[in-house]
């Protein structure tokens, strides 16, 4: 077992720059997910753990060694990727097997390893089989097996569920989270899918343009984001955002949208952005603090209202998606399902205007 240290990773092709100063701090035994849209540098930072990519500037640590010039076989880590990369000549059995065969491990030994881990993920029954006999969901657990049984310091698993279709991934999701549980061994794991990254991971490190945006925990990523990109990459539907106008209204604030979309801050987040009176910034709100008037959660000040055209509703039977409309401005709610919104018509919404978040305008950082 051994924590991850990135220090001050740069990795360049050519002119192209695609690490840029990445500083990470991996716990041991922690399940750490790097999430973030393609060409981010997710996979870049894996691969420059694992030793498949070498990097231009900085250190990476492994437990208490620089492993910079550490051969990948030699740093004590395991990876599953986006594709299986089974033998399709070889049994499920000897594809676990392959890797401590290769270590000369004893054949006893391996025996024990390969049962214990096909049992783990259910399927001992497959171990005769050749992968083209398998499903998708199968094969990926093939490939988990063979990472189980290297008994590795570290985990690597670069997009493992892409390749599913959305049910397995659910099942699949689960049984890594258990897996974490069970073997207690540091998970790196990269994904594109902010679901996967909130349900899984201990942390979530979100990345941009090989930078690193934020590193915390789920709920702090999604209740306290530092910034624009942060607030609309997780969550989902994405956050809502609006150009706006801090204003002094009646003795208070009020953001200002447009015309009439006019909305008082609450008075315990005047302190925060007191100073901010008379500056063009960024408004943000997420879609389930979106309510229909008829139906405001208990605990949610109503004094938010607004009044807008409905374009576009999506039921989905426990909650209505409401595309919705007020000074020109188009956002969207998720709606008790009891809703009386229907499109064509207008229907009085509530922001909850304790969960608002305001955005630099100039620098799109977090204000509050």
């Amino acid at each position: 077992m051994a924590g991850i240290k990135y220090e001050h990773v740069w990795k360049r092709f050519g002119e192209v720059t695609v690490l840029k100063d990445l500083n990470i701090e991996i716990n041991d035994g922690e399940f750490l997910v790097l999430v973030g849209p393609s060409g981010c540098g997710k996979s870049t930072a894996l691969r420059c753990l694992a030793g498949l990519e070498e990097i231009t500037d900085g250190s990476i640590w492994i437990g208490e060694r620089v492993v910079n010039d550490v051969p990948p076989k030699d740093r004590d880590i395991a990876m599953v990727f986006q594709s299986y990369a089974l033998y399709p000549h070889m049994s499920v059995y000897d594809n676990m097997a392959f890797g401590l065969k290769l270590r000369k491990v004893p054949k006893q030994e391996i025996d024990k390893r390969v049962k214990e881990a096909a049992e783990m993920l259910s399927i001992g029954h497959l171990l005769d089989r050749k992968p083209k006999a398998l499903s998708g969901g199968q094969r990926q657990r093939v490939a988990l097996g063979r990472a189980i049984v290297r008994d590795p310091a570290v985990f690597l698993m670069d997009e493992p569920l892409s390749n599913l279709d959305a049910k397995l991934r659910v099942q699949t999701r689960a049984e890594i989270s258990k897996l974490h549980q069970r073997l207690k061994t540091t998970f790196i794991y990269v994904t594109h899918d902010q679901t996967e990254a909130l349900t899984m991971g201990t942390r979530i490190a979100v990345m941009r343009d090989g930078i690193l945006q934020q590193l915390d925990t789920p709920q702090n990523l999604y209740d306290s984001p530092a910034n624009m990109f942060v607030a609309g990459f997780i969550g989902s539907p994405a956050m809502n955002f609006f150009e706006a106008k801090l204003d002094r209204v009646n003795g208070g604030m009020a953001v200002v949208v447009g015309k009439d979309f006019v909305v008082p801050v609450p008075s315990n987040k005047l302190d925060k952005v007191g100073g901010q009176a008379g500056k063009d910034i960024y408004f943000g709100i997420r879609p389930e603090d979106v309510h229909d008037a008829s139906y405001v959660a208990r605990g949610v000040d109503d004094a938010a209202r607004l009044t807008t055209m409905v374009n576009v509703t999506e039921p989905l039977g426990s909650e209505v998606y409401a595309y919705v409309e007020n000074s020109g401005k188009e956002f969207i709610g998720r709606l008790d399902p009891r809703t009386t919104a229907r499109t064509g018509h207008t229907v009085e919404i509530v922001l909850d205007m304790e969960k608002m978040h305001i955005f630099d305008r100039e620098t799109e950082k977090a204000l509050v």
